[in-house]
């Protein structure tokens, strides 16, 4: 699609990503927190001071920014769009990617978010971010102030992203921490902050070291986790005002989660006041879109992750085998 596509075009991918949301063999029978996930990390790189990274260009297309052991584990969230990238190959990874992370949010009970096109995809890596700008969640305060100040959040802004630990769950092989936050990892809710607000939680040493916060409820015989960084969210005295407040009002949580994920998904990119893109890449080269992965093997020491196997680094290709096998 040499022309800019048309808001039907994207409603088209839009009921092609529900489709590809309900995967039994995958964590809780759900791809949607994985693509939250990957649409967050690929927006999530953004310096204000540098105007850096963020949105534009899905970097994770290049081993300099997918190999980054922050997303590790994305992989899974990339192969489950190929399906999508196949039937409608004008669409950006960039857009995609981005998009994914907001309808599943909505087919997961969240709110419904502000999403615009027009995102393209850098064709080198020249202009990927460093490695490290994304969050650790063995830090505290002071790191999440650093890490999403850069990005340009307030300290309601970081509470109300952090409520994304409504979905999904952490593993051991890829962040080094385990378990879920939630009940239910694949129901959009305020659940996430009346847990850690009203239970209590009790540091734990993981097998590999890493420390971690846990509840166990033996009615349940089910227990749940929360990171250091939730912690400090509890803790602080900026922070925690907003954690009890989404605790207590589910609306007003909804309300500031889609204006804050709306606009971490715009990170790094320019619109006129027709909401055109005007970032210089977009400029020079219009809506570019990257070829849909190959899927026969290329040569690991590569730099364009897309003259490999769907998007992987070797080490990741035997993991992704059961995966692939359904596309």
């Amino acid at each position: 699609m040499a022309e800019k596509p048309k808001p039907q075009d994207f409603d088209e991918v839009r009921k092609d990503i529900v489709k590809l949301l309900h995967q039994p063999e995958y964590d809780d029978g759900s791809a949607g927190p994985v693509l939250v996930r990957l649409a967050w990390h690929s927006s999530g790189t953004y310096d204000e001071e540098t105007d850096t990274g963020g949105s534009n260009g899905a970097g994770m297309r290049y081993e300099a920014e997918g190999g980054d052991p922050a997303n590790a584990g994305l992989q899974h969230a990339r192969v489950f769009l190929e399906p999508v990238k196949s039937k409608h190959p004008w669409i950006t990874y960039a857009d995609l990617w981005t998009l994914a992370g907001i309808v599943a949010i909505k087919e997961m009970g969240g709110p419904v978010i502000e999403w615009k096109g027009g995102r393209t995809d850098y064709v080198d890596d020249s202009k990927l971010p460093p490695r490290g700008r994304l969050p650790d969640g063995a830090q505290g305060s002071d790191h999440l102030r650093h890490v999403f100040g850069r990005m340009g959040f307030s300290d309601q802004e970081i509470v109300a992203l952090s409520g994304a630990h409504n979905l999904g769950r952490c593993h051991s092989d890829r962040s080094g921490f385990h378990g879920a936050w939630v009940h239910n990892p694949t129901r959009f809710t305020n659940q996430y902050f009346r847990l850690l607000s009203s239970l209590n939680w009790e540091k734990v040493k993981n097998d590999n070291g890493i420390e971690q916060f846990e509840n166990y409820d033996e009615d349940l015989e089910a227990g749940l986790m929360m990171l250091p960084t939730d912690i400090a969210l509890r803790d602080d005295p900026h922070f925690s005002p907003w954690v009890k407040k989404y605790a207590d009002d589910k609306d007003a949580f909804f309300k500031d989660f889609a204006a804050v994920f709306a606009k971490l998904v715009e990170l790094g990119i320019q619109r006129d006041d027709e909401g055109r893109i005007t970032n210089v890449d977009n400029e020079k080269g219009g809506y570019h879109a990257a070829p849909k992965k190959k899927r026969e093997p290329g040569s690991p020491g590569k730099t364009r992750d897309d003259k490999m196997n769907i998007d992987e680094a070797e080490p990741l290709a035997k993991k992704n085998g059961k995966f692939r096998a359904r596309l």
